[in-house]
């Protein structure tokens, strides 16, 4: 068994992992893995920008409450505020690194209006294609040195005397690896495909979640799921997401016969937070209001210009964009809970960090606002690098871990990924989400004690979707309320009025701070 020692494993090759691995390798011996290509993560799929309070007739505090709105006040208010506050400089930062925005035709920064928020203020990178411009302006400010062991995927935590110590890992070509390390950061993204139809990469199968809760860090907010609206399908095939900067251009959900869906369902109308939009399309649906949802783009000028990522997939799809409609439906998309980690990314288990969407830090509440994702993942990989890097050194001793050989009895990802959309999709029930905890528990697996298992790599993934999928239904079935993401349709939506109050009041405690 090789093992191979530095100071920080990073678990992940999204925005989050590559921008932390930036700034740690200043200071630190670092290596990334990732059990795919580098490119394989939902920030390279991302198609939309960074909200940033960046217009001058803009205000953070704006930019707070239309995220606190969104998220159902079940933000953390401190560090919502955070995000918010900084996200200036976060994209000032991001341009005095050399990345390139998106100009208006008089030279300015392009600011884009997308569901949630109540102004212009998304920033994107080649129109529809910020997270591929993104994430590759991040990797090539990594220095050469710092290794991405791609194909490599992590089985484990390695936990000695109650701290994280590293991971162990299987190579492409299947030889086992041990990686010491004093710190270790979780940037494995979120669990998407543990449903279907969803927007994830296929790689996103929740392994960091569940990696995490068997080695016993605390995870929270595991029932907020949230659906997009817009997935392109047809025929039963995804093709990709349709941005919400699309319907920020101007653009309309309707019916086969050209009813408005949203008309009437909200303020925003279209422009709906995530979570309102995509319970009235699956409403349409199930009630025969609508065969199919179209977003009718007729009114957007130069449309394979303006969103060319988007404009591929309709090609790809036989989609003809002449006739002015782009048959779309909700999907699975994010996951606003995770591993629950503070300002520095911190996890409870010492020596353990995570950021990204694998991190639970509280800034999305109930469901998250648009573009808000890669603006998070970049401003927490800063405060966990930075954390790291003043920390206190603590030698590590780490022990090789004792695998032990299982013969595991385990659905098929499509049994996962079927259950979980039909019981613990858009919307839930406590008999629908009775059933999944009890079907997944009637593979008899231990989820807490199935560590150190000695698995092929399939059966490694299948295992962690299957730990996430109950930890999600599990985590719904007991809060008895409708907000955000989860849906209980036997539950009456609880009342945003006192949440506001109390976070009204948190708000200006932290303004006064």
């Amino acid at each position: 068994m090789k093992t191979i020692k530095t100071d920080v494993v990073i678990v992940g090759s999204g925005l989050a992992a590559l921008y932390a691995a930036v700034k740690l390798s200043e200071k630190k011996k670092v290596v990334l893995l990732t059990k795919d290509k580098w490119q394989a993560s939902n920030s390279f799929l991302a198609q939309g920008g960074i909200a940033a309070a960046y217009d001058k007739d803009d205000d953070w505090h704006v930019q707070l409450e239309d995220a606190l709105r969104a998220g159902r006040y079940h933000n953390n208010i401190q560090e919502t505020a955070y995000l918010a506050k900084e996200s200036k400089h976060t994209v000032d930062t991001l341009m005095q690194m050399g990345m390139v925005f998106d100009h208006d035709e008089d030279g300015r920064i392009s600011l884009a209006r997308e569901g949630g928020h109540s102004a212009a203020r998304v920033l994107h990178a080649g129109g529809d294609a910020t997270g591929r411009e993104l994430t590759t302006f991040v990797k090539s400010r990594l220095n050469w040195h710092v290794p991405i062991d791609e194909y490599t995927q992590v089985f484990d935590l390695i936990v000695t005397n109650g701290r994280c110590a590293g991971v162990w890992a299987k190579n492409k070509n299947g030889e086992t690896i041990v990686y010491e390390a004093r710190d270790t950061v979780l940037a494995t993204g979120g669990c998407g495909h543990i449903y279907a139809p969803t927007s994830a990469h296929p790689a996103v199968t929740g392994d960091g979640l569940a990696i995490a809760y068997r080695a016993g860090a605390a995870l929270k907010d595991m029932e907020f799921v949230q659906f997009h609206p817009t997935l392109l399908i047809k025929n039963g095939k995804v093709y990709g997401l349709v941005s919400e900067a699309v319907r920020g251009e101007g653009a309309r959900l309707i019916n086969e016969d050209g009813r408005r869906l949203l008309a009437g369902k909200h303020p925003l109308e279209d422009l709906a937070p995530r979570d309102v939009v995509t319970r009235e399309l699956f409403k349409a649906q199930r009630t025969g209001l609508a065969k199919q949802v179209y977003l009718d783009i007729s009114m957007i000028d130069r449309f394979s210009e303006h969103f060319p990522t988007i404009a591929r997939l309709c090609e790809e799809a036989g989609i003809d964009l002449d006739g002015g409609r782009i048959p779309v439906s909700p999907g699975a998309h994010f996951l606003m809970g995770g591993i629950a980690t503070g300002h520095s990314g911190r996890t409870t288990l010492p020596g353990l960090y995570a950021i990204g969407e694998a991190a639970c830090t509280g800034v999305h509440g109930a469901n998250r606002i648009a573009s808000h994702s890669l603006l998070e993942a970049i401003t927490y990989a800063a405060t966990m690098s930075q954390n790291i890097i003043q920390e206190e050194k603590i030698p590590v001793h780490t022990a090789v871990p004792d695998l032990r050989p299982a013969t595991l009895r385990l659905p098929s990802k499509k049994a996962i990924q079927r259950m979980m959309f039909q019981n613990v999709g858009i919307v839930r029930t406590e008999a629908s989400l009775t059933r999944a905890v009890d079907w997944c528990q009637s593979w008899g697996i231990d989820f807490g004690e199935a560590g150190n298992l000695d698995v092929t790599k399939d059966e490694a993934e299948r295992l962690n979707m299957l730990t996430v999928a109950w930890l999600i239904a599990s985590s719904a079935l007991e809060r008895t309320e409708s907000r955000g993401g989860h849906t209980r349709i036997d539950f009456p939506e609880e009342t945003d009025e006192w949440r506001q109050k109390c976070i009204t009041r948190e708000v200006n405690h932290v303004e006064s701070h």
